[in-house]
């Protein structure tokens, strides 16, 4: 499942939610791999007060959902849920969760990791951070 959202999230509330949900994995899920990536303060040496996240509506869901897909023909997994926010977000507050479930702690290493690593390197969001010196956008994500 993918949530693309402007919505501020809890993502530990966001996951129990989801997890009281699969009913049928019951017994099957041996490993769970969380991701949660949150705004930092600092990027590359500049002090970062808030900072506007933007996505092609549509299109970015449908990335993400690709890539899921991907990370489950690359390992064995049972399930795997992407929520990700746009908009304004402030320090600390949660931009991502990625979750995976498989029969095996490796399977499900490895997709959330390469759910994350694509979802941060690919997917269509464009991020404008706002310092004390204005804002600007960011060319390239880590």
């Amino acid at each position: 499942m993918v949530i693309v959202s402007e919505k501020a999230f809890q993502p530990w509330q966001v996951l129990a939610d989801y997890e009281s949900q699969r009913a049928g994995l019951q017994g099957q899920i041996g490993a769970s791999a969380v991701f949660v990536g949150t705004m930092r303060t600092v990027n590359q040496g500049r002090t970062i007060e808030a900072m506007t996240l933007e996505h092609y509506p549509g299109m970015t869901e449908k990335y993400l959902k690709l890539v899921c897909s991907e990370a489950g023909e690359k390992w064995q997994i049972l399930d795997s849920f992407v929520q990700h926010r746009y908009g304004r977000i402030l320090p600390d507050e949660p931009i991502v969760l990625v979750a995976v479930w498989s029969q095996h702690r490796d399977s499900a290493f490895k997709a959330c990791r390469y759910i994350i690593d694509e979802l941060k390197t690919r997917a269509p969001f464009w991020k404008q951070e706002q310092t004390g010196e204005g804002s600007h956008w960011v060319e390239k994500n880590t």
